[in-house]
């Protein structure tokens, strides 16, 4: 499986970096599950609808941190990424806390998958 990023992904990664300093370390326990299942498996992940894309769009949910303690995988972190089955290659797209925003960015979606 290959992984990329968009800029933006990595800009958001930046960001929450300075926050959670274990943070790549869990995207890269995460990459090692996408990489055998990369598909949507509710309730942990789901596929965002209503896109109007081929695109096969996830969105991860439940993203255990180790710097937030205690929380588990009710860390409140959210990852959005594109999966192309054919190629076998994912595209991340977004990352952030829930208490930052309340949905994906549905418009940075569009912008590089339309």
């Amino acid at each position: 499986m290959n992984f990329d990023a968009l800029a933006e992904f990595q800009k958001d990664l930046k960001y929450l970096l300075k926050q959670y300093r274990t943070l790549q370390e869990d995207l890269a326990v995460v990459k090692k599950v996408l990489a055998i299942a990369p598909d949507e498996r509710p309730p942990f992940s789901f596929r965002v609808e209503n896109l109007g894309l081929d695109t096969c769009i996830i969105k991860v949910k439940k993203i255990a941190c180790k710097a937030l303690k205690g929380r588990g995988v009710q860390s409140g972190l959210r990852l959005v990424y594109a999966y192309f089955p054919n190629e076998p290659r994912i595209v991340f797209i977004e990352l952030y806390h829930k208490k930052d925003q309340e949905l994906e960015d549905r418009e940075r979606i569009l912008k590089h998958f339309s």
